[in-house]
């Protein structure tokens, strides 16, 4: 493996923690999965997000911080490589969508702060999914918080994401995951392991799954 820290993103239901579980077992990688259900206000934001947005935001940075800085800095003498189901940044993606103006403004400050701060991934790979394919897989997984959540979201989400991939230099592998079945299709993960073998330049790089 070239890479020593790898970061699995894309929208609500795109499949990361999916991927990045098979990708850490595979290559014998410590696994940093989000621990978004600790989040005591996140069913609370889905039905009142004016009210629970901005402490919903806080309380997933400090987290997130907390468990990157702790993990990151941290050595496995017996495991080279990391793998994570988010970026850091997400914390400020999301709250670009969620936040008014006045809040986000704020946000940023902090989050400017404390970016610094951690590590950065080597590779990002993003998995992008049409939003049928989103809700598809979020009435899947059940999760009773997430079945009210209104498409034209999942689109603000995707449009924020996009434009942060096309505008920053982080070497990205671009994956259109519109039919993605990682637990089920050898090839489709048999796709990205190829992938990696690859060596990128800074930006982005395609795939498409078989």
């Amino acid at each position: 493996m070239k890479y020593n820290f790898i970061t699995v993103e894309g929208n609500i239901g795109a499949g990361k923690t999916t991927l990045a579980t098979i990708l850490s077992r595979h290559f014998n990688a410590r696994l940093i999965l989000e621990e978004f259900a600790d989040n005591p206000f996140l069913p609370k934001f889905y039905e009142n997000k004016d009210q629970y947005a901005f402490p919903l935001e806080l309380f997933f940075m400090a987290e997130r911080y907390k468990q990157l800085k702790e993990l990151l800095h941290t050595k496995d003498l017996f495991r080279t490589t990391t793998i994570s189901d988010y970026l850091f940044t997400k914390c400020l993606l999301f709250a670009k969508v969620n936040l008014p103006e006045q809040e986000y403004l704020l946000y940023q400050k902090l989050f400017e702060i404390i970016n610094p701060q951690l590590i950065q991934p080597d590779l990002l790979i993003y998995l992008h999914a049409p939003v049928t394919r989103l809700k598809e897989n979020i009435k899947k997984r059940n999760r009773s918080y997430e079945q009210s959540i209104d498409p034209d979201y999942l689109f603000s989400l995707q449009q924020t994401y996009t434009q942060y991939i096309k505008q920053h230099s982080l070497k990205t592998l671009f994956i259109d995951a519109s039919n993605a079945d990682f637990l089920s299709n050898d090839a489709h993960v048999e796709a990205v392991l190829n992938a990696l073998e690859k060596d990128y330049e800074e930006g982005q790089n395609f795939l498409v799954l078989p």
